[in-house]
């Protein structure tokens, strides 16, 4: 297992859809999540994209010289940008980084926010885009020169001088529930995103794009974008759930469903049919709880559970083939360390290697009758 964290640039805080106990995610609080992600030992974090968000690109440069091991997860958007800069973007920070890039392929879903950036295209057109942008994308950063006249694309002998450390590019990552979106991770990408979704729909998904791939001589891996509201017992934990949305209400809710309904995105529509705005039943599957997609977009569900209970269930979907976990909990800051306490040792995690390896020993101070106890 990968378990990955999430950089909160649209907002922070102890409750959805109020503004009581917000935070200012500045770059001070948001370094203070990059550094102790880094040091409690996550893989990489996911920087979030789109005009409600601060620049992942900014973002992720500004924190990466912040940390030591941690890989950032940044979005390119075919459409919005030019397939050539993506590339040399990719090359420099990966190689200044070390190694240290990943890259999150994203269409958009959201048809007001693509017009806001001069993209007045259909969802499948969108994914036309994005399949073209990948071939120029990915021939130049593997060192060869490339020009090509697509339908939306045209480039003449475009190439990367710089290459970048990971060869023959960072893995790229896609998420997308439509057919569209599928045929494009079976020939381009390495890791395949689903949402929370209950396991039984991921299974087909995964199924689906794992088929897909095998027709066009690719294997592809997979991972999943959860929440996760875990405490020492179960009863905690859901406590901690109903707590979140305790702010919200009906009104509330309706507006953002309204907004949400513009979307075209495929996945995001299968977040709201897991809801369907009632707030009394939000349980859709064994400690899969969709409380956070009544006002949010993107990934709307949570496990919520003890640590046993949530280790069950992730080990659940890594049984279906999810290697990649992305989490995140509210407040970032304090639940990233809840995850690495509760759920770190009962988890099989890919330890990253340390700079200090061999040297480093971790204990935590703990005195009990004024006698020093270290804990491994």
């Amino acid at each position: 297992m990968q378990i990955c964290w999430f950089i909160p640039t649209t907002g922070d805080g102890r409750y959805l859809g109020s503004a009581h106990q917000s935070r200012v995610t500045d770059y001070a609080y948001l370094k203070q999540i990059a550094q102790a992600v880094d040091e409690l030992g996550f893989s990489a974090v996911l920087l979030p994209t789109g005009n409600s968000c601060e620049d992942a690109w900014v973002v992720a440069s500004t924190l990466m010289p912040a940390t030591r091991r941690l890989k950032f997860l940044v979005a390119v958007r075919p459409g919005i940008m030019s397939p050539t800069v993506a590339a040399r973007m990719t090359a420099t920070f990966d190689r200044l980084s070390g190694g240290r890039l990943l890259i999150n392929v994203v269409t958009g879903g959201d048809p007001q926010e693509a017009a806001a950036d001069g993209v007045f295209l259909s969802h499948d057109e969108r994914y036309e885009v994005t399949g073209e942008f990948l071939h120029i994308w990915r021939t130049i950063l593997a060192g060869n020169s490339c020009t090509y006249k697509g339908k939306h694309l045209n480039v003449e002998n475009a190439r990367v001088y710089y290459p970048a450390t990971q060869q023959p590019h960072p893995p790229l990552y896609l998420g997308g529930s439509s057919a569209a979106a599928m045929e494009i991770a079976a020939g381009h990408i390495d890791v395949y995103l689903t949402w929370g979704e209950p396991p039984a729909l991921v299974a087909e998904k995964i199924q689906r794009v794992r088929t897909l791939a095998e027709s066009k001589g690719r294997t592809v891996r997979f991972g999943i974008r959860l929440h996760v509201i875990v405490r020492e017992t179960n009863d905690e934990a859901w406590q901690a759930a109903n707590d979140l949305i305790k702010y919200i209400d009906k009104e509330t809710v309706d507006r953002a469903r309204s907004g949400l309904s513009k979307f075209d995105s495929e996945g995001q529509k299968r977040m709201a049919s897991l809801v369907h705005g009632d707030l009394s039943n939000l349980e859709v599957s064994p400690n899969l709880w969709a409380g956070i997609g009544l006002v949010r977009s993107g990934a709307g569900t949570a496990l919520v559970g003890d640590p046993s209970t949530v280790a069950q269930r992730m080990l659940e979907y890594a049984d279906l083939g999810i290697e990649s976990f992305i989490l995140s909990g509210y407040p970032h800051l304090e639940e990233a360390y809840r995850v690495a306490e509760l759920l770190f040792p009962l988890l099989p995690i890919g330890v990253q290697e340390s700079e200090a390896q061999g040297t480093q020993v971790r204990r935590a101070d703990n005195f009990v009758g004024n006698e020093f106890r270290p804990i491994r």
